[in-house]
């Protein structure tokens, strides 16, 4: 393993963590669970085999994943994050939630995953109405899809489809995500190519995180 040889808390992580592919690994088992090589190969589109088995090695010996056999029929070996890997949900949180300032261009070369599309809801929105009742959004993006589920004052998200959703957004990631996330408004989501059917009054229950954190530091109430 390389390292950056500083007595450090941030470069010894980064010792660890920073290599290309590597957080990202962290984040596809965290979303997907315990996986397949094939499994994790599929969700880093670009990354060629032998450069994840390097990766997953190394993980493997700084203890942040490790590797089991699937109970039968499935004979294959499957990773999962151990205690020390799940502990890099926050920081892959925060790391996201900081990242959505770059998000405002959609390159036609980027690749986009069912996955993506569900945990940026899940991750950088809140229910700004926990005591209202439960809510069904489904999200439709780059033949992708994923379901939103409002209850509890907690926002779930899945992948698939739900059978009577309350709304329905449909358009380009970068006019769904960015209306989630509140890079933009609905105007500016329909200009890029968004559609939406039933109620959107739901919209105003998704508050983006970000904007949480505006109003705490201006010292407004939530």
């Amino acid at each position: 393993m390389r390292s950056y040889g500083q007595y450090c808390s941030i470069a010894r992580a980064l010792d660890v963590v920073g290599d290309r592919w590597t957080l990202l690994i962290a984040r596809e088992l965290l979303l997907q669970g315990p996986c397949r090589f094939t499994d994790l190969r599929n969700g880093l589109p670009g990354i060629a085999a032998n450069l994840l088995s390097t990766r997953l090695k190394d993980l493997e010996a700084a203890g942040l994943i490790s590797r089991e056999d699937a109970p039968p029929p499935i004979a294959t070996v499957l990773y999962r994050l151990t205690e020390s890997g799940r502990e890099l949900e926050p920081v892959l949180k925060a790391l996201g939630l900081w990242g959505l300032r770059f998000m405002a261009e959609e390159r036609p070369d980027d690749t986009f995953q069912a996955q993506w599309l569900a945990y940026a809801p899940a991750w950088f929105t809140t229910d700004a109405d926990p005591d209202a009742p439960p809510a069904v959004i489904q999200l439709l993006a780059a033949g992708e899809s994923a379901v939103i589920e409002l209850r509890g004052g907690q926002v779930h998200t899945r992948l698939g489809r739900a059978t009577d959703p309350d709304l329905v957004l449909d358009g380009p990631p970068r006019a769904v995500l960015g209306l989630l996330s509140g890079l933009i408004d609905l105007e500016r989501a329909g200009e890029l190519g968004l559609s939406t059917t039933g109620r959107r009054d739901l919209l105003t229950r998704l508050r983006p995180v970000a904007q949480d954190r505006a109003r705490a530091q201006d010292g407004v109430p939530g």
